[in-house]
């Protein structure tokens, strides 16, 4: 397996405040939140024209809120979010007090990172296929990142709305209790089976090459997973702080805090696997 990402095309430069047209229908707007986490800043899609969709508001910023509203064009009829981090789902109740519109969604789960003002109106099932007059949207539930996760597959255009189960530039944080890697990865392998043609994701440009970025994620992730049962062998009875020294020396330290989340959730699914044990918060292989 390989470290290497697909090539892609040059980034576009990816710009706050900016609507862009990336095909009939479909537009995207960057929220003004850039930073470690987020990129550029959170992607909200507008689907539609004369009656819109909006897919992850972003955050309860007003600009971004009041800027959404401005360029619509038509009438904001719908609001999805695919999961409920802060990052993309707390515009949702200001956008829909504004404007009318409807709430789907799945509700926050209980924990830390969740926001709990979304109310959907609607609750998608996965499998549901949402439609609206000049698109349908297919439900996909990715639960991974986030227990509540969904994808939306624009059917006409095999466009993958992924929110942060897949992003651009980066791999997300699996944060448990609430992000599950075992869920992860098996949510990555249904989407293998799913014919898409370009990834839009919640950070970051266009994915092109949907295929190999999913087949790059599963594999990147199961060499971190080698890695963490290689860490074992040679150090067994260890916490996690101690193992993500070993794990990730190919990250800067400055992001070991933010790593120690996700190699917790590799040790959990070995843990389910029956690969791994942990007794007063230390590990070793079964």
């Amino acid at each position: 397996m390989s470290d290497d990402r697909p090539t892609e095309n040059p980034p576009a430069v990816l710009e706050t405040g900016v609507i862009t047209e990336l095909a009939p229908g479909v537009r995207r707007l960057i929220a003004p939140n850039a930073g470690m986490m987020t990129g550029p800043g959170t992607n909200t899609y507008l689907l539609g024209v004369d009656e819109v969709a909006v897919v992850d508001p972003g955050p309860a910023i007003d600009e971004h809120v009041e800027r959404i509203q401005e360029v619509a064009g038509g009438h904001i009829a719908w609001i999805l979010v695919t999961h409920t981090h802060p990052d993309h789902s707390p515009a949702a109740a200001k956008l829909a007090s504004a404007t009318g519109a409807e709430l789907l969604g799945h509700a926050a789960p209980n924990g830390r990172h969740q926001d709990q003002t979304f109310e959907p109106d609607r609750i998608p099932w996965d499998g549901d296929v949402f439609e609206a007059a000049e698109f349908s949207l297919q439900i996909v539930h990715t639960p991974g990142h986030a227990s509540n996760h969904l994808c939306y597959l624009h059917t006409e255009l095999n466009w993958l709305f992924t929110g942060d189960h897949i992003i651009n530039g980066s791999t997300v944080v699996i944060d448990p209790p609430d992000g599950n890697m075992g869920d992860y990865l098996r949510s990555l392998d249904r989407l293998r089976e799913i014919d898409i043609d370009i990834i839009a994701p919640g950070h970051g440009d266009l994915i092109r090459k949907p295929r190999a970025v999913i087949d790059w994620h599963i594999e990147h992730r199961l060499e971190r997973e080698a890695k963490v049962v290689a860490a074992l062998k040679d150090s067994p009875d260890s916490t996690s702080r101690e193992l993500v020294e070993q794990v990730y020396a190919d990250v800067d330290e400055k992001f070991h805090e933010l790593a120690e989340h996700s190699l917790l959730a590799h040790l959990i699914y070995l843990e389910e696997e029956c690969r791994a044990t942990m007794l007063r918060g230390r590990w070793r292989l079964s």
